[in-house]
């Protein structure tokens, strides 16, 4: 890696030299603009729209429009006069719970290297940070821009992220958020259901990005002569009738996807009358789900999901047989 700037975090009377490093890197595959017919990259002329004439970079300044073709012209000596205190240093301001940075404030993150004879004082920093797990609050000027910036360990390394200034963050202006929207409880109880059954811890390597992976091999098989090969669209799910009935769908469609044992035994969606008549009786007795799940697990037939499964990628007009199936088995064995 390649340090992009060099300065002192000021930490009190402690002034602790380090070197910035990006801590992220971009992977999207970059395009240039080319001419269709033989390739030719498409350039283009910097041309003043006064004069007509081509300007080279040496006569280029910076312009402030002001509105009705006014513009006020600041040069690089009106950019050096500025009181930019924290150009070469990282100014601890003070240390709050990490838990009162709101996210949507994060937007750039750096390493921290400490330079020369700063390991130990950059050590003492990272060890006190993280045994009172604050982080600190700091002042930062990159790239003639001052920001605000927060301080953290991460990995044994400390980690500065950029943070935009609070007047940059627009407040949400939604007519939704004037209607008085009414969520029934079992609404609720379904929705806090679904998202139990998706709960889980979060580990970013088991996502990818499929748009790139796809357009990367789209490249390939071009460079290669190959034939481009669509990737096999997803099967689309069929549309709920209604909200509850989406829920519960969601949530046995959850449960399988998670291969959970003695999940609730699924609901067919075949109306919005049906869904709601399933509502009170699993309300009005809370033991009933329990007796279900017991039986579900007794029962022999528990082949009958990847019955289904077969049944859904060949016949997906007999998917809501197939679902009703176990139930009639339940009610002869029952009877």
């Amino acid at each position: 890696m390649r340090a992009i700037w060099k300065g002192a975090v000021s930490f009190g009377l402690v002034s602790i030299g380090v070197r910035l490093y990006s801590a992220t890197e971009e992977k999207d595959i970059r395009f240039h603009q080319v001419h269709r017919t033989d390739g030719g990259r498409i350039r283009y002329k910097r041309v003043c729209s006064v004069d007509g004439e081509e300007v080279s970079y040496d006569d280029i300044a910076k312009g402030y429009d002001l509105g009705g073709g006014e513009m006020v012209v600041l040069t690089d000596e009106d950019f050096a006069d500025l009181p930019l205190t924290t150009s070469r240093a990282i100014e601890v301001l003070e240390f709050v719970p990490a838990d009162q940075v709101d996210p949507i404030l994060y937007a750039k993150a750096y390493y921290l290297e400490p330079e020369g004879t700063a390991t130990k004082p950059y050590a003492l920093l990272r060890e006190a940070l993280s045994d009172v797990d604050r982080v600190a609050i700091v002042k930062v000027a990159l790239r003639q821009r001052e920001q605000l910036a927060t301080l953290r360990v991460k990995d044994n390394v400390l980690v500065l992220n950029t943070m935009l200034w609070p007047d940059e963050i627009r407040t949400p202006d939604f007519d939704f958020l004037d209607e008085d929207t009414s969520i029934r409880p079992q609404e609720k109880a379904m929705a806090e259901s679904l998202i139990d059954s998706m709960s889980g811890d979060f580990h970013p390597d088991t996502y990818t990005d499929n748009y790139r992976e796809a357009l990367q091999e789209v490249i390939d098989a071009k460079v290669e002569g190959r034939e481009v090969v669509a990737p096999q669209e997803e099967e689309p799910a069929p549309a709920a009738v209604d909200l509850m009935a989406a829920l519960r769908a969601s949530v046995e469609r959850a449960r399988a996807a998670r291969g959970e044992a003695g999940s609730a035994e699924p609901t067919p969606i075949t109306s919005a009358r049906s869904a709601r008549k399933a509502e009170p009786a699993k309300k009005a007795e809370p033991a009933e789900p329990a007796a279900k799940k017991t039986a579900a697990k007794n029962a022999p037939a528990k082949k009958a999901p990847a019955k289904k499964t077969a049944t859904k990628k060949a016949e997906p007009a007999k998917k809501t047989a197939a679902r009703k199936a176990p139930a009639k088995k339940t009610a002869r064995k029952s009877a």
